[in-house]
């Protein structure tokens, strides 16, 4: 690709972006909700279908199913209608995606009897696969909606519910990742619209950012440059067989297997004379199934079985130095995080660093986790499973030299 047609692509996705803030800006606040899953999500996770077809409506309620994202988008969408169906939907395919056999997305994005058949559904749900293919079926080339995005909203405005998973839960913020390199990747070379961001479709609003495959595939430390890029004070990176769902008054609530990471970089600083990545003071939090948080006020709820789990820091459990030298390893920062919050020791540390043959494969980052005055922790009832608020973590490059061991 040549220098003008990049330049031409990053215009053409900003102008894209543009468009659809403005198409968006005079809208009354949705009345519904967002069921957003962390990808992965399992036909057996009943809490997490079975409160899709209630917040659609209860038994019978009518779901319309998006197979945009997926390779093989008529297999996709009659698995997942079949699977909402068995917890007590009447769900249907809507046809609209780029890679339909003998359709063409185009005419169908704009078919009114389709959007009609949306708009009278309680639901809509996003299946997985490639967030760009969503956007690109469902987003006019000018960044306007399609009769159909367009009957989406609509459900939504009126108090449906929005859900997705994965590539569905990706465009549910106003930027999403695109065409991502590496989580180390993102933070060596630098996200740029048009190439690793792009637009999404922007239900969960402009002021979070949205993240898929969080604990699973370490990618917390992809939504830092994300977020400072498009200038977004708070992130949720959702796990897999994981949802969240979101309300009107921006209430959180975490439902399913695991949970979610929050980040919030209001406070954030970074050290400007360094040229490679680092941020300092940024708050990482936990939540755990069945807790509750409001992104406006802050307020945290716990999960029932953490009512009473405060953990009184003056009475730590261990006393142990937590340390990885992978912590984007599958569920690494979590582990450590947990490991801090009943610890007497106050600081963590975990180790990022690039594989052989990466672009910037000389360059590491080290990931420091504290415990200090703001840190809260809860210890279930039930289970050895805790909430963790507001640890602090500072994010610093490192120089690695090759080969780092022998």
């Amino acid at each position: 690709m040549t220098s003008l047609m990049k330049a031409m692509r990053v215009l053409c996705v900003s102008l894209v972006a543009l468009s659809m803030q403005i198409s968006t800006a005079a809208e009354a606040p949705p009345q519904g909700n967002l069921l957003i899953a962390g990808g992965a999500l399992r036909p057996d996770n009943a809490v997490v279908w079975q409160r899709l077809v209630q917040l659609a409506g209860g038994p019978g309620a009518r779901i319309a199913v998006m197979p945009s994202a997926a390779g093989n988008p008529a297999r996709s969408g009659a698995n997942l209608a079949a699977t909402l169906n068995k917890y007590g939907a009447s769900a249907f395919v809507v046809p609209v995606a780029v890679r339909f056999k003998d359709r063409d997305y185009q005419k169908d994005a704009e078919d009114e009897t389709l959007a009609k058949s949306i708009r009278e559904a309680g639901g809509v749900y996003f299946t997985g696969g490639d967030q760009g293919l969503i956007t690109k079926a469902l987003v006019r080339p000018d960044g306007k909606r399609t009769a159909v995005l367009q009957a989406i909203w609509d459900v939504y405005q009126k108090g449906g519910v929005i859900g997705g998973t994965s590539a569905g839960a990706a465009i549910m913020s106003s930027t999403m990742y695109y065409e991502a390199d590496t989580v180390l990747g993102t933070l060596s070379v630098g996200v740029n619209d048009g190439k690793e961001l792009a637009p999404g479709l922007g239900f969960v609003g402009t002021d979070l950012f949205v993240d898929q495959h969080l604990l699973a595939r370490g990618r917390f430390a992809r939504m830092l440059p994300a977020m400072l890029k498009k200038g977004y004070k708070q992130g949720l990176g959702i796990d897999e067989n994981t949802a969240i769902i979101i309300n009107g008054k921006r209430d959180v609530e975490v439902i399913g297997y695991q949970g979610a990471l929050l980040l919030d970089v209001s406070r954030a600083t970074r050290n400007a004379s360094e040229k490679d990545f680092n941020l300092s003071n940024v708050r990482i939090s936990y939540l755990d199934r069945g807790d509750r948080y409001n992104l406006l006020s802050h307020e945290y709820t716990p999960a029932a079985d953490k009512v009473n789990g405060k953990l009184d820091p003056a009475n730590p459990d261990t006393d142990e130095q937590v340390y990885s030298a992978d912590i984007l390893g599958h569920n690494t920062v979590l582990v450590m995080m947990e490991k801090l919050i009943h610890n007497a020791r106050k600081e963590a540390i975990g180790i990022a660093t690039a594989a052989p043959g990466d672009p910037r494969e000389d360059l590491g980052f080290e990931f420091k986790l504290t415990r200090d005055a703001e840190s809260v922790g809860y210890e279930s009832a039930v289970a050895d499973a805790y909430t963790i608020l507001n640890l602090r973590m500072d994010v610093r490059p490192l120089h690695i030299t090759r080969p780092w061991y022998r």
